[in-house]
Order: structure tokens, then sequence, then C-alpha cells
């Protein structure tokens, strides 16, 4: 705890010896009613809220304390964002922390803003834990991110949902990592899945895939019809919420993935920037990103080296189709390049992207 002239901060961390007794709301209630003090300004932080029983009936009555804030943490494998709403009736904000920008890695590793630096961050992800474990020793990283992987799939999924097909699970979520940013249905993998000597539904494909959504792995992504402004039902993108733990299930090396990291690495950063991101649909063809927040729309095209005359016409072109007069944006790892326009389109760097945004 900590205390100054206008906050008070009452912190309970239950995955620490010094909380152990607190194990009911009575007890977290006797705990931070020891601790409040009135006339300040309280903030009562809580950490692994879901170890403590009925902990959402203490932080709704600690909510309407005068001067009061209540923030809590939790696992996903006790306590994910639908089940909290139910618990606390829609009197809260959720915060979604995600992985750690481009910007954000350089700072935690101490590393200048380089080509080699966004190629490790490229291949490594945005885990904070990597910070403990350190880039300089590939075989401890792979090892880090190994574990994160199996303990999400364990204790969010599998024990979770009382999953039974373990080799199916995985070889569902390898299919996803050698997919992202493909356009897939779950009767398509059905059928892929059946060319591997392996029979298993649409809906339970539906259903575990769901389930690595719900455990934040996988985001969803739909298709948007851009002249039609409409959705479309089927057919969504797949993208990672990690860069490393999407790299960790994949075949092969960078350089057979390369352009879908930067696909992924590209929607993640949009997400951050407060977008809601989904794919477009043109008739001329696919324009990979329409992202929208109050006020704005901007369409981006993800690209990996723009250097021949045919990969221009396949970037550029569905953007040049589009009638409206919303920016349009190419992003590429393209060397030598800052940002250029073109036509009105606005062709920018990666790692300028990465950094600074639009």
């Amino acid at each position: 705890m900590s205390i100054n002239k206008e906050i008070y901060i009452i912190y309970i961390d239950k995955e620490k010896k010094a909380f152990k007794d607190i194990k009911t709301k009575d007890d977290l209630d006797h705990w931070i009613e020891a601790r409040f003090i009135a006339g300040k300004h309280n903030f009562i932080l809580i950490d692994e809220a879901q170890e403590i029983e009925h902990f959402e009936e203490s932080i709704c009555n600690w909510y309407t304390e005068d001067n009061t804030d209540v923030i809590i943490t939790g696992s996903n494998s006790k306590m994910l964002s639908g089940e909290l709403a139910t618990l606390i009736a829609g009197r809260h904000v959720e915060i979604r922390i995600h992985p750690l920008t481009y910007s954000e890695f350089l700072e935690f590793h101490n590393l200048e803003d380089s080509d080699e630096s966004l190629m490790t961050y490229l291949n490594y992800g945005g885990l904070p834990g990597l910070r403990k474990v350190g880039l300089d020793n590939d075989e401890q990283v792979w090892a880090y991110l190994t574990s994160v992987f199996n303990t999400i799939v364990l204790k969010d999924i599998i024990e979770r949902h009382d999953i039974r097909n373990i080799p199916f699970l995985n070889n569902l979520i390898a299919f996803y990592a050698d997919t992202t940013g493909k356009l897939t249905s779950a009767n398509s993998i059905a059928k892929y899945m059946k060319s591997q000597q392996e029979n298993v539904s649409a809906n339970i494909i539906l259903l575990y895939r769901g389930f690595f959504a719900e455990a934040f792995l996988l985001d969803i992504v739909s298709r948007y019809d851009i002249h039609g402004k409409k959705v479309f039902e089927s057919n969504e993108k797949i993208y990672w919420d990690d860069l490393g733990l999407r790299n960790l299930k994949a075949e092969g090396g960078m350089d057979s993935y390369i352009e879908k990291v930067i696909e992924n690495a590209i929607y993640k950063h949009l997400c951050f920037l407060g977008y809601e991101v989904k794919v477009g649909v043109l008739n001329a063809g696919e324009v990979d990103f329409v992202c929208t927040k109050p006020g704005k729309t901007v369409y981006v095209q993800a690209s990996y080296i723009i250097s021949e005359e045919s990969t221009r016409n396949r970037e550029f072109g569905p953007l040049e189709k589009i009638r409206d007069n919303h920016p349009k944006y190419v992003i590429s790892a393209t060397p030598l390049l800052s940002t250029r326009d073109e036509n009105g389109i606005k062709h920018l760097s990666l790692r300028k992207f990465l950094k600074e945004g639009f």
C-alpha cells in the first residue's frame, strides 16, 4: 500500500501468501474496512479476484462508496468478461490488455528502433514476461512461450470446457496458425480435416474456435461489404492476439510466413489504435482491413515488399476502386520507405506505422 495527500491505494494480490487468509467476501470486506480511509480517494486493487469466494458481492458494495474506485484483474480460466458482466450487473468498465506494441517492446527491452529489432518483435511477439527471460537465448524464449501457451490451453480451454478430443484441439490451433489472415469457414475446415483422416463436424469447429477466442488466443474478424454496407456471416479471417504464440504453433520459419505475421501485426496495432476492424469485400477484390471508430473510417492494405508492378496493382488496385473520401493506406516493409503518396493512397513503412500510427 502507498499513501499521499490525494489518494490511498489498498492492494490485494491473491497469488501472494500475505493474502492467503482472504478467502471469502466477508474476509475481503474486513480487510478493506480496516484500511479504508474516509475523506480520501480510495483505490481498491484486487489481483486474481476470482480466488475469493463471492468477491463480486463485496466489490459491488465498495463500488457504491464515495470517492472509491475498484480495479480487479483475474484469470480467464475462472473469470471471463461475459461472466463478470453478469456478476456485477453492468457496473464496470472492461479494459482488455493487449500484448506489447512495437514501441512498448523497444522500451521494455531497451532496444533501438531498427530492422533487427522489428524482426525480433515479429518473431517473438509482445508478451511482457519476455523481459525476465531476455531475448538473447532463442531456446529459452521458445520454452517460455511454450509454457504460456500450454497454460492457456490447459486451464482456459481443456479444463474449463472439459475437452476430451485434445489431438483435434491441437490440430485445429495449428491450422489457424498456418492460415492466419486467410478466409476460412467451419465447413471448409471440416472438409480439410476429413482429408487428414479426422472426422469432425462444422459445429464442433465453431465451438472450439469460440473457446480459442474466449481465451484471447485468437480474434475472429468478419467480412464487410464496402459498397453494400453489410456484414457477412461466413468466411471470417483469424488473427492471433500475440505473434510469438502464433509463430510457436506454425510450421516452418519466419521466411515462410513473414507476410502472414506482418498482416497480423498490422491488425493488432489497428486494434490498439482503437479501431473496430473488419475485412473489406469489393466486387473487384478484397481490402485487408476496413477500420472504423466514431466519426472515422480508414482502409488498409497490408503487404510485405512492393517492388514489382504486379504487386503494386494487387495492393493499390482495390483501394483505387473505392469511391469515397475516407483515407486509404498501404502498409509494407518495403526497404528505404518512409511515407509516399500515390494517387491519394498513402504508402507507409511498417516500422513507422507500428511506432507512430497513421
